[in-house]
């Protein structure tokens, strides 16, 4: 099972790795190619982890790490 503190700090990985700002479609393609080893052994996770990394940003956008939704453009995800 991943851990859900660890796809937090992916997501953030993601962002930053494409210059502060992804669309959900870019942080999982950046998740899957770096971490594809681990989310193969997660169990269950594997089933569910494009899900979890969902739940990762909102958890981020409630925290105050990514922009809110109406500060940035449709569907992208920006680190404040």
């Amino acid at each position: 099972m991943l851990d859900r503190e660890v796809l937090m700090e992916w997501v953030v990985e993601a962002i930053n790795a494409n210059r502060g700002h992804a669309t959900i479609i870019e942080v999982c393609k950046h998740v899957w190619q770096n971490h594809e080893n681990e989310i193969r052994q997660s169990g269950d996770s594997f089933y569910t982890w494009q899900y979890d990394i969902r739940w990762a940003g909102q958890k981020l956008l409630d925290e105050g790490v990514l922009k809110p939704t109406t500060s940035s453009p449709k569907g992208i995800w920006e680190i404040k």
